[in-house]
């Protein structure tokens, strides 16, 4: 198990997105943050108390979170000598990157040296199968973006709090290294193996009740060039019943991708439905998530309603609005 509570290390992150990992935590489990580590140069801001390693010790911190998400997942040579100052100073380190802390020589050591663990998130612990396409009992919701990063796991997150507020059965599946920091189990699906990422997916949401929804966490985009793999594993081991349109609308281009442009919420309906279909000849989109976090509350407001005329679904911003709407509409299907 990961001990509580966390220091989050930001490192030098370029931009408030590539802290991914540590909003997450942020956001939806508060009490485990502390406190934030930022290095000269970092542009991300969890509105955390800034503490050196000896003032997170001392608040009780126990365990250092890597929160940055960097492209290929990799950990910086800058950053090394804060992590290994972390180990000596008596913190575990946790890390959701590919570039596993376990296989970096010089962590091991301190690490031995301290007594310290080192946990590494995105590392496939069970012998996965391969899909087999036959129909589970339950009901399961998929969040599937435009493009990484729009909001896809706080959208899944969402929408299980509401259900469960609401004394309906729901379950969040995780499916990469945030969510698992988040829940404590899941699924790192871009580290599994190709062949075995959608049998995974159907490990992940096993038959269930006929009135038990599976919040399953989206990841990639089927648009994006680098990540659509595990996307189309998703969908197909997933077998959605429903799913959400997730988007940003502020992007001019896609995420890492400056010669691809951002595909239109229409485009995403249409091609997610096709996909889908394959698995689930009667999946629906039920609804569409908008994260809205670049613009005013009446902004906000304005462009919801313009999607919402527009495609004929309920649109909402699950994180500031609440995501009720969304799931009425999982209720009426």
């Amino acid at each position: 198990m990961i001990k509580t509570p966390y220091l989050l290390f930001l490192g030098d992150a370029p931009d408030p997105l590539a802290a991914k990992v540590a909003q997450g935590i942020r956001d939806w489990r508060p009490e485990n943050a502390i406190g934030q580590f930022r290095m000269e140069g970092c542009k991300a801001d969890m509105r955390l108390p800034d503490m050196t390693l000896a003032e997170a010790r001392a608040a009780g911190a126990e365990t250092l979170v890597i929160g940055v998400a960097n492209r290929g997942g990799l950990i910086s040579p800058a950053w090394k000598k804060v992590l290994i100052a972390a180990l000596e100073e008596g913190f575990d380190l946790a890390s959701g990157l590919h570039n596993l802390l376990r296989d970096e020589p010089d962590l091991v050591a301190v690490a031995k040296a301290t007594g310290r663990s080192l946990h590494d998130v995105r590392v496939p612990n069970v012998q996965y199968p391969i899909a087999n396409g036959v129909k589970r009992t339950g009901k399961r919701c998929l969040a599937v973006g435009t493009d990484c990063s729009v909001g896809k796991m706080y959208t899944a997150l969402a929408m299980d709090a509401e259900m469960k507020a609401r004394g309906l059965k729901s379950s969040f599946r995780a499916t990469g290294q945030t969510g698992i920091l988040i829940t404590g189990e899941g699924v790192p699906l871009d580290a599994v193996i190709a062949d075995f990422m959608a049998g995974a997916v159907e490990w992940l949401t096993p038959d269930n009740d006929p009135d038990h929804w599976d919040m399953i966490e989206g990841q990639g985009s089927l648009f994006h060039i680098s990540y659509s793999g595990v996307t189309m594993a998703l969908v197909h081991g997933g077998q959605p019943d429903a799913l959400i349109l997730c988007h940003e609308p502020t992007r001019p281009h896609m995420r890492g991708l400056p010669d691809y442009e951002m595909p239109s919420l229409e485009a995403l309906r249409d091609l997610a439905l096709l996909v889908a279909r394959q698995a689930n000849a009667a999946v629906q989109v039920v609804g569409i998530s908008i994260n809205t976090s670049a613009f005013s509350e009446a902004e906000a407001i304005t462009y919801l309603a313009e999607v919402e005329a527009r495609m004929g679904l309920p649109a909402v911003d699950p994180f500031r609005q609440g995501a009720a709407r969304l799931c009425d509409a999982l209720e009426a299907i």
